[in-house]
């Protein structure tokens, strides 16, 4: 049942970094269009930079998931890429419980409490073209759970190969 939950957290993981990895598409061409506006017209846009950090961020923050379904992060293992596999698992089951899992449930909280109260003072940003902030803070939310999501996914893989009988070498 577990090995269930887990290959439908990978396959959504997958699907969303698939799709909103099509962000790059608008952010190109808001890019394209404020280079155009600014070198080829002398007459820049208000919200050209603005559009293009909001496109970038949620093409970051959706990547997050995405990222460690793939097993993208960067990380140091020196030490136990020389160990078994079991061994391997036994050391990811135990950071993911006592360092990822709860900081992420720490993130996944704040940014919906931060999210919350954005939605509710219907926050506009502070420049002349005051675009409303609020659905990309909710967006930053969801995608912390989305992490937090696959987080729970690698750790049923891991415990899954720490309790898993051993195998026979033919």
């Amino acid at each position: 049942m577990f090995a269930k939950i887990s290959r439908g957290i990978d396959r959504f993981s997958t699907k969303q970094g698939d799709w909103t990895s099509l962000l790059i598409i608008p952010l190109l061409g808001v890019v394209l269009y404020e280079v155009v506006m600014r070198y080829g017209f002398n007459a820049p846009t208000v919200w050209g930079f603005e559009m293009t950090g909001f496109l970038y961020g949620m093409h970051y923050m959706f990547g997050y998931s995405y990222t460690d379904v793939k097993d993208g992060h960067v990380r140091v293992d020196i030490f136990t890429s020389m160990t078994s596999k079991k061994t391997q698992a036994i050391i990811g089951a135990l950071t993911t419980l006592v360092l990822f899992l709860p900081v992420m449930i720490c993130m996944t909280i704040a940014t919906a409490k931060y999210a919350w109260y954005s939605v509710e003072t219907v926050e506009r940003g502070s420049t002349s073209w005051a675009p409303p902030i609020y659905p990309f803070k909710v967006i930053m939310a969801v995608c912390f759970f989305f992490l937090l999501m696959q987080g729970i996914s690698n750790l049923i893989k891991y415990l899954q190969i720490v309790f898993e009988k051993e195998e026979v070498k033919a």
